[in-house]
């Protein structure tokens, strides 16, 4: 990781001229005729967060006593509080609980050694090609002892852990494919095999980092300004601010400001009036027909193969394909792998039934049994995500938004081929439109290719922060599904 301050005898080449270039205050003067030497960082982007302004993201702690005391507490575990804790903070409840599962699973006792664990979140944000989570976790790799070797890449790492290579692979892109041969193949690998209990921590931890990929992109985070690609040294051309504002990061124009520092709001020049109004409406006119009729199973499990192969032709920027940098892709293997648009070669995703293996009934003691406490962390963060609700939607109020929740969650799952028998997929369409459906379907399967335009294409009325639960019930849901086949997996091999 660079650090603000070079070496000295770089301190020629690289540092700037203060006076010249931009108004200095007085004090800056003085240092400057000292001739110092220092190059001074400044951010490159405002705030936590490319898509939300920094002021509303910072607003949040100001006001919540709650979200404050969550913030300090993170901060005196860890000795840092993240850009994705900041934005999380949005729903204080959700994050607590995040923090907590997360803490469990990377510091207290549990199968596998401390730097593996770290190496594991690489391995699968890498997967993603985010290097802000590789970034965090290879600086934690290194400050829990682990070896500055496996860094170079995953061929350097133990033998065992390059084996987790296919799983990693499998689990972010396709993991309906994942079967018990998989699963064997890591269990019986002479003295290279893992133990049940190792796989589920590790298969837990995978599937966290890959959903964590998918919000981490989606909200648009960026790095702090002491992480790579979180700072320059490279001085603006013009400023009415003095290099030490810059520096503090006091220097940035906010993109939701006019030049006279008044708020402009980006959202409500484009926006379609009424849409939140009609999105209500159709809520109740679902419930209503909800009421009135209820379609057979024959039709319900129509409805849903038509729901899961129009998924499958959501167009996103997957023809775009980017090469990931070496700093990434030498953590994972066969970076060409990734997720396809199955139906377009003749391809379909198989069907998972909910009733036949499901998270509440299967998976939750599995994870239990073999790593405890895990499966009540994940299951109480799941319904934290599923139940959360303000009984908002925009300016409104006193809204029941169980429905709307409810297809989001469904929507996702049934792009993995997840289906719930008890589900009018009908519903979908009328709820999500395909700006929405760009959005989720980009974020879930593709995050590295998440846009601004996406995030502001969709809910262009919403608030920000309800913008930021549908990226919290999107992260939740992809995980659960990855996790419903892996389990699945598992529990095949087992019996």
């Amino acid at each position: 990781m660079r650090h603000a301050v070079g070496p000295a005898d770089n301190v020629e080449n690289s540092r700037f001229a203060v006076t010249g270039l931009l108004k200095t205050c007085s004090h800056c003067e003085r240092l400057s005729k000292k001739d110092l030497g220092v190059r001074i960082p400044r951010p490159l982007g405002n705030g936590p967060s490319r898509f939300i302004p920094e002021k509303e993201i910072l607003q949040v702690s100001k006001v919540d006593a709650r979200t404050q005391s969550i913030f300090e507490d993170a901060f005196a575990a860890l000795r840092r509080l993240d850009n994705i804790s900041l934005v999380m903070g949005f729903h204080p409840q959700y994050l607590e609980s995040f923090l907590r599962t997360q803490h469990y699973l990377l510091q207290m006792d549990g199968p596998l050694s401390l730097h593996y664990r770290h190496y594991i979140g690489i391995m699968a944000a890498a997967r993603h090609q985010c290097s802000y989570l590789v970034n965090l976790h290879v600086n934690d790799f290194l400050q829990v002892g682990g070896d500055l070797k496996w860094l170079n890449g995953l061929d350097e790492a133990p033998q065992k852990l390059q084996q987790l290579g296919e799983l990693n692979k499998i689990l972010a892109h396709r993991p309906w494919l994942l079967t018990k041969e998989h699963i064997e193949r890591l269990l019986k690998a002479e003295e290279h095999s893992w133990s049940l209990a190792e796989l589920i921590h590790a298969v837990v931890l995978l599937t966290h980092y890959h959903s964590l990929a998918s919000f981490t992109f989606g909200c648009g985070i960026m790095p702090e300004i002491h992480c790579d690609g979180g700072h320059t040294f490279r001085p603006p051309s013009l400023s009415q601010y003095c290099v030490c504002d810059i520096a503090n990061g006091n220097g940035h124009a906010n993109h939701h400001d006019d030049l006279f520092g008044n708020q402009v709001s980006c959202r409500g020049t484009d926006c379609v009036c009424g849409e939140v109004e009609v999105l209500m409406e159709r809520m109740k006119q679902l419930q209503e027909c909800r009421d009135d009729e209820e379609a057979s199973q024959e039709e319900m499990a129509t409805r849903f193969e038509r729901e899961k192969t129009e998924s499958m032709l959501v167009v996103t920027a997957e023809d775009e394909e980017g090469v990931p940098s070496r700093d990434i892709s030498r953590h994972f293997e066969d970076p060409s792998y990734g997720y396809k648009d199955f139906s377009r070669r003749g391809e379909h995703v198989p069907t998972l039934r909910v009733q036949d293996y499901s998270w509440e009934d299967h998976g939750f003691s599995l994870v239990n049994r073999l790593y405890p406490d895990v499966g009540q962390m994940l299951d109480e963060k799941f319904q934290m995500a599923y139940n959360l609700t303000y009984n908002t939607m925009a300016t409104h109020k006193d809204v029941d938004t169980s429905m709307l929740r409810r297809a989001i969650w469904n929507y996702i799952h049934c792009m993995f081929g997840i289906r719930y028998d008890d589900y009018d997929y009908g519903e979908i369409n009328q709820l999500l439109d395909r700006s929405f459906k760009i959005y989720i379907k980009t974020m879930v399967c593709s995050p590295e290719k998440t846009t601004k335009r996406m995030y502001e294409s969709f809910w262009r009325q919403f608030q920000h922060s309800e913008k930021v639960h549908v990226n919290l019930l999107l992260m939740e849901a992809r995980m659960q599904a990855e996790l419903l086949y892996a389990l699945r997996a598992i529990t095949r091999y087992m019996t």
